[in-house]
């Protein structure tokens, strides 16, 4: 009983520290650094069996430019299996694919990781109504949350 009330409220605090300041897309809190951040990211995708199709970060190639910027790391990542019944809906939907996790530490040194929610995806191509909606928040959700509590 104990250990569910830990459970419940460390999911009321997860969830306490998302944020939505850009339309679409999800934005949480992570205590760890960027590069942490990351990792953890790339670890869990690949544990499910998605495939990473690059993981960039802008922070260096800025830094080739002569330009300074805070860690900003991109993560591209998906699977055909989720991916193709989202296109089965819309096709466009293929401009948004493979999906997409961004790290970066903000002026405040907070660390955020930030998605794009799919259901926002659906409704920006017309398709809210596509029955692979659901299982890929909760997918995405169920990830990021295991990356931010870890």
């Amino acid at each position: 009983m104990k250990t569910l009330r830990i459970l419940i409220v460390l999911t009321l605090m997860s969830w306490l520290s998302y944020a939505n300041a850009v339309e679409g897309m999800i934005e949480v809190k992570s205590a760890a650094s960027v590069k942490e951040t990351m990792n953890r990211m790339e670890k869990n995708v690949k544990k499910r069996g998605m495939k990473v199709f690059a993981r960039i970060d802008h922070a260096e190639g800025a830094a080739k430019v002569g330009k300074t910027m805070r860690a900003t790391e991109l993560l591209i990542f998906g699977n055909p299996k989720g991916g193709t019944p989202f296109m089965e809906c819309a096709q466009t939907v293929g401009i948004d694919l493979p999906l997409k996790a961004l790290v970066w530490e903000d002026g405040n040194s907070q660390v955020w990781l930030a998605y794009n929610d799919p259901a926002y995806i659906a409704q920006r191509h017309g398709v809210a109504q596509c029955s692979v909606v659901k299982k890929l928040s909760k997918a995405l959700s169920t990830i990021v949350a295991e990356v931010v509590s870890q």
